[in-house]
């Protein structure tokens, strides 16, 4: 087993909102474990995205929470970047130069419904018609309108705490909150997990593409931290992204774009992939779902469903063109 150098400090380049630090915490615990007597530092950084209010979409996306980061990668500032690979962008190669040399075992990736603290309530059968709910995600937005278009659903931002800190008040741009849609994975991850009342099955709202899943991102040309970072490197979830990435790739899908996409492995080590593309307001949707067969091959699996879904007019739906 190669050793990384002695003299040498890894250093993490991270956002700085409490779930960002607790996942960049989390990869110094491992590498440390893995390496015992590594020096391992954290350098946060607050993103334009994290100060920009608005929506994200007229900021550029959620790519802004990691470019940058990557370009302080790219510069040398920082060894690796450690990213939620739902905020990496799917439409553009990665920054030159840079590289995922590994992947996290994946959390859970379903979403999950919370009320505000000392509700009765527990499903979205006990929301009335016309009720509240907020989410981040267009992809969340338009799969909830498909289960309930009776309700109102509106946007909300910011760090998990202060989503819930909403929530609780029932305020949003003083608007009352009735519920909210967030990550199982998130809420685990800050200790929060009793918030959450429903979780919703993959057949309720399919998650996004990279959901659940951390990726940790160096320099190509780092051969000390690729090597190390490869030891950490979980086989199945890497298989998994690479194809659920390949169908956000080849749909050209950006951030404001209601993308959905689930890829699982089956006892038999064949991979199966979900992928869904809808309109903002859920009024239409196209949907497939296909096996690797033979060659189980990751990017051909993601290549393929995201060609069956541009047949079945995805281009259209991502472009906003009325059907």
């Amino acid at each position: 087993m190669n050793t990384f150098p002695a003299d040498r400090t890894v250093r993490i380049g991270t956002r700085s909102s409490p779930m960002a630090l607790a996942q960049a915490n989390l990869v110094a615990g491992l590498l440390r474990k893995e390496q015992p007597g590594l020096r391992v530092e954290l350098a946060p950084v607050t993103t334009e995205a994290d100060r920009w209010q608005g929506d994200l979409a007229q900021l550029g996306g959620k790519g802004l929470f990691v470019k940058q980061i990557d370009a302080m990668l790219q510069r040398g500032e920082v060894d690796l970047a450690v990213h939620c690979v739902k905020d990496v962008p799917g439409d553009v190669a990665l920054p030159q130069g840079l590289v995922f040399a590994a992947y996290l075992p994946r959390d859970d990736v379903r979403d999950v419904l919370l009320f505000p603290e000392g509700s009765a309530m527990r499903t979205l059968d006990d929301l009335p018609a016309g009720a509240t709910v907020a989410t981040s995600a267009v992809r969340r937005k338009a799969q909830l309108n498909r289960l309930r278009p009776d309700l109102d659903v509106v946007r909300v931002r910011g760090a998990v705490g202060t989503r819930i800190a909403k929530l609780d008040a029932r305020k949003q741009n003083d608007a009352p909150l009735d519920a909210m849609i967030l990550a199982t994975s998130g809420l685990e991850r800050l200790a929060l997990s009793h918030r959450g009342r429903q979780v919703f099955t993959a057949d309720d709202i399919l998650p996004a593409v990279g959901a659940g899943a951390l990726g940790l991102e160096c320099r190509h040309d780092d051969g000390p931290v690729t090597g190390l970072l490869t030891r950490l490197n979980h086989e199945r979830t890497m298989t998994e992204v690479t194809a659920e990435r390949a169908m956000l790739h080849d749909l050209r899908g950006h951030c404001n774009s209601p993308i959905a996409g689930h890829c699982v492995t089956a006892p038999d080590g064949q991979l199966s992939l979900r992928g869904m593309v809808f309109a903002p307001d859920g009024s239409a949707f196209v949907h497939t779902h296909l096996l690797s067969g033979t060659g189980n091959d990751p990017t051909a699996l993601g290549t393929r469903v995201a060609a069956e879904l541009l047949r079945q007019g995805a281009g259209e739906i991502i472009a906003g063109i009325p059907h």
